[in-house]
């Protein structure tokens, strides 16, 4: 009898902490809140074909991809350096995803979360996206990563099909900043 008024509190007791150490890691100290997801907007081809060609005062760069290209995941991590180096004083840059439609507030948000990139992005949604393709480059197949830089006037003044070589882009961006500010 006194042997089972020991074990059954001792038994309650454990099985107790065992129900409370799951909620302890989940909201426990220590913890940080989640941060939210970017933001990733929906674009179709005549709000694509406005961004590209709007009158600015800066170099435009816009990065085509999507989640399920690994050429793309692996060069994203260069894509926010250089974004973080210039967007601050001379370079506006933006992504658009290629993925489908059902991965707006999905994947892709997620897969810009994990790479920390701030920069504004779109997915277009568009069921065919052969005019958008042709409206950015009549010459692209439609094939990522497509990396494109714009002068402020809307010309196409470098294209990278595939992954972008990060040097040679950082110096077509220097280029184009150097241009912009002499003019």
């Amino acid at each position: 009898m006194r042997f089972t008024k020991i074990v059954i509190p001792v038994a309650l007791c454990v099985l107790s902490l065992g129900f409370a150490a799951p909620a302890q890691r989940k909201y426990g100290r220590g913890t940080k809140p989640k941060e939210p997801l970017p933001v990733v907007s929906a674009i179709d081809t005549d709000a694509l074909k406005g961004l590209i060609t709007q009158q600015r005062e800066r170099p435009l760069l816009v990065n085509f991809w999507a989640t399920f290209c690994d050429p793309c995941r692996d060069e994203f991590p260069d894509l926010v350096k250089i974004d973080k180096e210039y967007r601050p004083q001379s370079l506006d840059f933006v992504t658009v995803s290629l993925d489908d439609i059902d991965q707006l507030k999905t994947d892709v948000p997620k897969f810009l979360s994990s790479m920390k990139a701030t920069m504004p992005a779109y997915l277009l949604n568009v069921t065919d996206p052969e005019p958008a393709i042709n409206f950015i480059d009549r010459r692209w197949q439609g094939d990522l990563p497509a990396t494109y830089l714009y002068n402020e006037k809307g010309e196409v003044i470098y294209r990278h099909i595939g992954r972008v070589n990060t040097a040679e882009l950082r110096e077509a961006i220097e280029k184009a900043v150097k241009k912009g500010a002499g003019q």
